[in-house]
């Protein structure tokens, strides 16, 4: 039984983006056209793939197994074809990239636009999200994640600083308020501003200083979620709410501003910068070789940090 390619791509395309018109829009189409492409579909197979409801498309659990194994095979399809680029004088087509939030804000400013300036007929594509996903049933050609989160099967490339540190800071007025800590157990007496994964877990905070770990599990009167909240949260902050833990770059104009006051910076922990992760068992798409290409062109933004480390979990802005 022959599917057609087109109509397997129109499964795809809804699956990925939970609906008929989100997938239109992500694929410059219609939504009557996929809806037609995947009753074709249906038809041909003769399974339900997709529950639908006047406010919901779901997958069944045909469609569910139609694209754990769909993603994969597109993929490498995608990137037979994609050898032929390897004939252009120019690298050209769509490069996907999944991403922590962080990296985004971090991480991609640095790169993309001379990427982007180099590579004219490249067309790349940034999904920023906090949880963890199968890149290749995701339609993800690479990733950004730390090292501790890389799938073994995964090639690791370092891309961005390769030392960062997670620093507390506070609003003076907030400080003159309430006192400034002196060890990170005194934090456990102040207002803390925290973060919680998608998964529902907020984890301690981590401080280091002349081999002394230090593990603390404050409270305070705002949680928000990591990645998406992070702006909230840094307001917050800035309004003196409370203490905040997160990324050095992130906060550091705030610093240089006075917005905000390095807390406890002794204790500060290092940790390794990310890597750009892609599957090793698959052809390099030309996109994905220019990027890499790209970023390993560019020094590194920030000084390497004497203790490097793994990264804490529990911040607002890893993942």
């Amino acid at each position: 039984m022959a599917a057609d390619l087109n109509d397997l791509q129109a499964f795809m395309a809804v699956a990925r983006a939970g609906g008929f018109r989100e997938g239109a829009r992500a694929t410059a189409g219609s939504a009557s056209a996929l809806s037609e492409a995947i009753r074709r579909l249906e038809t041909q197979l003769g399974v339900r793939l997709f529950n639908r409801t006047t406010r919901s498309v779901a997958l069944t659990e045909a469609g569910a197994s139609l694209l754990a194994r769909l993603g994969p095979a597109l993929g490498e399809v995608e990137a037979a074809l994609d050898v032929v680029n390897g004939f252009r004088d120019r690298p050209a087509g769509t490069l996907r990239l999944n991403v922590p939030i962080s990296a985004s804000r971090l991480v991609l400013p640095k790169i993309v636009p001379g990427f982007l300036a180099a590579y004219p007929a490249i067309r790349l594509e940034v999904i920023a999200e906090e949880n963890f996903i199968d890149l290749l049933v995701a339609g993800c050609d690479a990733g950004i994640r730390y090292d501790e989160r890389l799938e073994q099967d995964m090639i690791a490339v370092p891309i961005g600083p390769r030392a960062q540190r997670f620093t507390t800071s506070a609003a003076p007025s907030y400080l003159d308020r309430h006192g400034r800590p002196q060890h990170p157990r005194d934090l456990l007496g102040h207002a803390c501003v925290r973060g919680r994964f998608p998964s529902g877990v907020m984890t301690p905070w981590e401080f280091e200083r002349d081999g002394e770990v230090v593990r603390v599990d404050p409270t305070g009167p705002l949680v928000v979620s990591i990645g998406g909240g992070v702006d909230l949260a840094v307001d917050a902050a800035i309004a003196g709410v409370g203490i905040l833990w997160l990324f050095e770059d992130w906060v550091r104009p705030h610093f240089e501003s006075g917005a905000l006051e390095p807390v406890l910076e002794p204790w500060w922990q290092s940790f390794p910068g990310p890597f750009l992760y892609y599957p090793g068992r698959r052809l390099v798409p030309a996109p994905l070789r220019a990027f890499i290409d790209s970023s390993r062109h560019r020094p590194a933004a920030a000084p390497e940090h004497p203790k490097n480390k793994r990264p804490p979990e529990g911040g607002l802005s890893k993942a």
